[in-house]
């Protein structure tokens, strides 16, 4: 059965008053900062204070285009249009695994959001089908040329029922870049998140509920040229799967050793490092490889003579260190972006905002060199170290082999650092609508009767 352009109108409608409704008020910084001493509430319970709704926690990360600028080739195409969607609702619904069991990113749900292009038409109408195998000619320029982007984020369970996006907006304006640089056809934003909300709404009872448990969300887009050479796409094919997917760290937080790598470069300035692109991810899995037969788990890439950081494995590193001339004085450092050679993690950003919000130590985006880390780390002020990321969220490192060094982190091996936890808390409790913020948005609506399910 095909339902055409369903609640879509009404979705986009909903979706823009929400943003400006009481449900994205933001989270109180005076109980943010106690959330390291004390334990959270109840998974019904919603937390907010008289200054949470009217405070925001200031977003001084925002993504940026480096290419925002460029002349746009596919003007006056016809544009991505979630009017337009149908739906096919599958036959054969799939047996849905016990949450216990499930592995990364192999579970998927019954349905999938595509949308077809060509440099003649533009955007074709959307379409939700039943999740399938996709049909390319041998041909197809992905296959080849790599001409292909994509995105990770993560849909969440609330307490009500409702079903729930972490900053989608950041997503979107990365992927719209990632495909940009490879001179693919962009999109409006706001209709591939009514899209994806309304994909949630077929396949809500995919979200599995609980905590550490969500909805993994895949937006991808490839080129289906039929065609051998290196040229621009002229048809391209967008789509949106759905995994379940559990807690990344099932007994507890295991602090991670790291390989800084001064022989394999991941990225360099001029080229595509701040873009989630195959081309980006595949030439990583050799010397990943060769990390874990040293006894560490990820790589931790470096950049030119001086040793740069810039990310660990794919994901972005931060460090908390203390001052050498006043030790009562902390710094949050984190690579910075200037280079064009990491990735704005949309868990990164919020790191920022959040640890920049709560002014209890100095916030900096920076260049981060192995040997400024390999002193602090000597003379014991390399306080705590931890990688962000939408998969593990944080993720927190103990000691890095540089060199023929084992640099350790003051805290040592022992679990996650009372800052890094801290952030942890936060992050969990807005994607998890414990709290009221303007980064949580209601993908889909829930209701009182879903709360017990919610818990589960």
């Amino acid at each position: 059965m095909r339902l055409r352009g369903k609640h879509v109108s009404k979705l986009i409608a909903a979706a823009l008053l929400l943003a400006c409704t009481a449900e994205c008020k933001p989270l109180d910084r005076r109980w943010l900062a106690a959330l390291g001493s004390r334990g959270g509430a109840t998974a019904t319970e919603e937390r907010q204070s008289p200054a949470a709704a009217t405070e925001d926690t200031p977003s001084t990360s925002i993504f940026t285009d480096p290419l925002e600028d460029v002349y746009d080739p596919f003007q006056g195409l016809t544009p991505l249009d979630s009017t337009k969607l149908s739906i096919e609702h599958t036959t054969e619904p799939k047996p849905k695994p016990a949450k216990e069991g499930l592995i990364w990113g192999a579970t998927f749900s019954d349905h999938m959001l595509e949308v077809d292009w060509d440099d003649e038409t533009g955007w074709h109408p959307p379409e939700i089908v039943p999740f399938h195998d996709l049909e390319l000619s041998p041909a197809a320029s992905v296959l080849h040329y790599g001409l292909e982007a994509f995105e990770g984020l993560k849909a969440y369970a609330a307490p009500d029922g409702a079903v729930l996006l972490f900053r989608p907006d950041l997503n979107l304006a990365r992927f719209n870049a990632s495909l940009k640089r490879l001179r693919m056809p962009t999109f409006d934003a706001a209709e591939l998140q009514a899209l994806i909300a309304e994909l949630l709404s077929v396949d809500a009872d995919w979200v599995p509920r609980g905590e550490g448990y969500a909805l993994y969300l895949r937006p991808t887009a490839i080129s289906t040229t039929p065609s051998i050479g290196v040229a621009p796409a002229r048809r391209v094919k967008l789509y949106v799967i759905a995994s379940p997917c559990g807690p990344y760290y099932k007994e507890g937080f295991v602090p991670v050793k790291l390989y800084a790598d001064t022989t394999y470069t991941r990225s360099w300035p001029g080229g595509a490092g701040y873009t989630k692109t195959g081309g980006n991810y595949a030439p990583t899995i050799f010397p990943a490889a060769e990390a874990q037969k040293r006894g560490c788990s990820q790589v931790l890439w470096l950049y030119g003579e001086d040793d740069l950081v810039t990310e660990v494995g794919a994901m972005n590193f931060f460090a908390l260190l203390r001052d050498a001339r006043d030790p009562s004085r902390l710094e949050l450092v984190t690579p910075t972006l200037d280079r064009r050679d990491i990735l704005a993690g949309v868990t990164r950003a919020s790191v920022l905002d959040l640890a920049r919000s709560w002014g209890d130590c100095a916030v900096s985006e920076r260049d981060v060199g192995m040997r400024e880390l390999r002193d602090a780390a000597r003379e014991g002020r390399l306080v705590e170290a931890f990688a962000t990321g939408t998969a593990a969220v944080i993720s927190p490192i103990h000691a890095i082999e540089y060199r023929g060094e084992d640099l350790v982190c003051a805290r040592g091996g022992d679990g996650i650092g009372p800052f890094a936890q801290r952030l942890w808390d936060a992050l969990r409790d807005i994607q998890y609508g414990r709290v009221r913020h303007a980064w949580s948005v209601r993908a889909v609506e829930g209701s009182g009767s879903n709360a017990e399910a919610a818990q589960q």
